[in-house]
């Protein structure tokens, strides 16, 4: 097991995507932060408070649970935990900015994009990910990231926040 990130290394890369959101959209206008149950909702949560720190502007931030949108439903012994899906308001014509901890293989990401689709048409979806582990099985990659960090397909990354009763880190370790 080995730490790759501390908190001071997530607020750093919290602030930098913050303000690399701001930048590319040119403002706030019509921005909705949308964070992937559970780890993405915590950061889009984070992002929205350092982007009202620099903008002075408040962004919609909403949670989306894709338990039932996985193309694995079907194949897992478990059966899904399907957590809270909330999002601001209409979502229509809006340019969502949908935020994860980890992207790996691109299955999350096309779940949470038909997700999204059920309800509304967004003018834009963008994608601002904590890690980026590579292993891409869809043709997906975000526009936002704070770390790349290439793994063996035998390694798995973890991310730890403290809203999860946890201390803020990322630590990646052998299966």
């Amino acid at each position: 097991m080995k730490e790759l990130l501390n908190k001071k290394d997530i607020e750093r890369i919290i602030s930098r995507i913050a303000h690399e959101i701001i930048e590319k959209n040119r403002g706030t206008e019509n921005l909705c932060l949308v964070g992937i149950q559970r780890g993405g909702v915590h950061l889009a949560k984070r992002l929205a408070i350092k982007i009202k720190a620099i903008e002075q502007v408040e962004i919609a931030v909403g949670s989306l649970d894709i338990a039932m949108y996985r193309d694995d439903i079907g194949m897992r012994k478990d059966h899904p935990i399907v957590r809270k899906t909330e999002l601001p308001h209409d979502i229509s014509g809006k340019k969502i900015v949908l935020v994860d901890d980890v992207l790996f293989t691109g299955r999350s990401i096309r779940a949470a994009m038909d997700a999204i689709m059920d309800f509304g048409r967004p003018a834009q979806i963008q994608l601002a990910v904590l890690i980026d582990r590579g292993h891409r099985e869809l043709p997906i990659r975000a526009d936002y990231v704070g770390k790349n960090i290439p793994t063996s397909r035998k390694e798995n990354i973890e991310v730890e926040l403290i809203e999860e009763g946890d201390s803020d880190k990322v630590i990646l370790y052998e299966e």
